[in-house]
C-alpha cells in the first residue's frame, strides 16, 4: 500500500519537475477497505473499489510480490472485464496475476520479499518518469 501511495502521490503532486497534475489514485481509503473488507471479504477490496471508480481507458498498476494475492488478481480481472489495462509487478515469473496483464514487469529478487519491494520502487519511478516524459517532454529536453 505504501508503494501504491508513493506512486499515486509523484503523479498528482510532482516527480522532478513542475508540471500539471495527473490522475492517480493508491486505493487506501481505510472507510472503503473497513467496510468491503468486512460485509463482502478482503478479496474484494481492490475489485469493488474499480467497479465504482474505474473507466476503459484507465490503466491499474498491481503490486504483488507474490503475484498471487488473491485481492490482487481480482482486481485484475475486474479491471480487464472493465477495458482498464493492467500493468503488474510481481516477484515471480510465473505468477498468476500474468494472465490477467496487458504488461508484467517481474522484479525476482530471490526468496526475500524485502528485496522484490525494493525493486519494484525502482520500477514504479521509472514508470512515473516514463510517463512524464511521455506528457511533459519539455521538462526533459535538457535532460
Amino acid at each position: 500500500m505504501c508503494d501504491a501511495m508513493h506512486f499515486a502521490e509523484e503523479l498528482t503532486g510532482r516527480y522532478r519537475r513542475d508540471r500539471a497534475a495527473l490522475g492517480a489514485t493508491a486505493m487506501g481509503d481505510p472507510g472503503h477497505l473497513t467496510c468491503v473488507g468486512n460485509d463482502l471479504g478482503y478479496e474484494q477490496v481492490f475489485s469493488r473499489y474499480l467497479e465504482g471508480h474505474g473507466r476503459p481507458g484507465d490503466c491499474l498498476v498491481a503490486l504483488s510480490t507474490s503475484g498471487s494475492s488473491k485481492n490482487i488478481l481480482r482486481a485484475a480481472e475486474v479491471a480487464r472485464s472493465l477495458g482498464i489495462a493492467v500493468i503488474a509487478l510481481t516477484g515471480k515469473r510465473d505468477a498468476a496475476l500474468v494472465q490477467f496483464s496487458n504488461v508484467h514487469i517481474c522484479t525476482p529478487a530471490g526468496i526475500w520479499a524485502d528485496r522484490v519491494q525494493e525493486l519494484h520502487i525502482k520500477v514504479l519511478h521509472i514508470l512515473i518518469e516514463t510517463v512524464e516524459r511521455h506528457f511533459f517532454p519539455e521538462n526533459y529536453a535538457d535532460a
